[in-house]
């Protein structure tokens, strides 16, 4: 036999085992997960993090008011996004360096399994839940307090609760709640079950209006989505940082539109004028914004538009 002749067969098992080996690697399973969410920035001496607690879809043209379901649509159609939408809940982390701030704490149980994952965010960026010192609630809503709980202990045990006295004299007052119309009385039960607890062992403060809660770090009222909402400012060495609660929910259609209201406001004309305040002041400073509904992280810029504003994502950075 020829020699060429006797190597086919070792080159026919070598091809088979390699086709075998490329087969395997074809039929691994998909993972089908995402990695905890967490994105982190520095803000000249304070480093800030951008916790995802999850995503929830929105219907938003049964949601959105001073507009119609066909400009609704047009509007996403523009972003390549179509109904439901999937919409982040975010908090934010600061480490002044003296204390460790978390403006909003996620939904808890509130909102089903895609949201609730902010404790599993918050280790993944290499903190725990007793380090946290102070929790700065924009509003009451359940996807920003709801995450206060981890069953009936403080999920956050060591941290004082803070808010706008105006938002935790209508969510906790029991009165108001027996006057809400029935399917709007759980937002009043998951605002008194997640912030009661932290009342009760003295660990919950309300402020009223603009306040500074600690250095670099103030309040600064927004009221008309809910009647204490509240944006707060964070500033460390000239950079500036506004976090905005819920002035936001859908960017594709609010940012082109910001007189676009949403049915969760309680007053939507004080909320409008405060969006249009908010939105503006933002594009002629320069300075960073986040939202608890922008898409993860949520940090950004804003430009102004014709008669809108056109969003600026964070570009992605490392860290040293």
């Amino acid at each position: 036999m020829r020699p060429e002749r006797a190597l086919h067969p070792i080159f026919a098992a070598l091809a088979a085992g390699v086709l075998c080996v490329a087969a395997a690697h074809a039929a691994a399973p998909m993972a089908k997960t995402q990695a905890p969410g967490y994105y982190r920035m520095m803000l000249g001496d304070f480093e800030v993090t951008a916790l995802l607690d999850g995503t929830l879809d929105l219907p938003v043209t049964q949601l959105l008011t001073n507009t119609t379901p066909a400009m609704t649509k047009k509007a996403l159609a523009r972003s390549y996004l179509k109904e439901p939408v999937e919409t982040s809940v975010n908090a934010y982390l600061i480490n002044t360096g003296d204390k460790l701030v978390m403006v909003d704490a996620g939904s808890g149980v509130l909102f089903g399994p895609t949201l609730g994952k902010l404790i599993d965010s918050l280790k993944a960026a290499g903190y725990r839940p007793e380090q946290v010192d102070e929790i700065y609630i924009t509003h009451m809503h359940g996807d920003h307090v709801g995450g206060l709980m981890t069953g009936d202990k403080l999920a956050f045990a060591n941290a004082v609760v803070r808010a706008d006295k105006h938002d935790a004299d209508f969510w906790l007052a029991k009165a108001n709640m027996d006057a809400a119309p029935k399917d709007a009385q759980d937002s009043f039960l998951g605002a008194m079950n997640s912030i009661n607890p932290y009342a009760t062992a003295g660990k919950f403060k309300t402020f009223d209006g603009n306040t500074e809660l600690v250095p670099g770090v103030r309040a600064m009222a927004s009221h008309g989505h809910t009647p204490g909402h509240t944006t707060y400012v964070v500033e460390s060495k000239g950079s500036k940082l506004v976090l905005w609660g819920d002035l936001m929910h859908v960017a594709a259609v609010q940012f082109p539109n910001p007189a676009v209201t949403i049915l969760f406001d309680t007053d939507s004309k004080a909320a409008a004028r405060e969006r249009a305040k908010a939105y503006a002041d933002a594009a002629r400073q320069g300075y960073w914004v986040g939202a608890a509904h922008l898409a993860f992280p949520g940090l950004g810029h804003l430009r102004a538009e014709g008669s809108g504003y056109v969003w600026i994502p964070a570009n992605y950075t490392v860290l040293p």
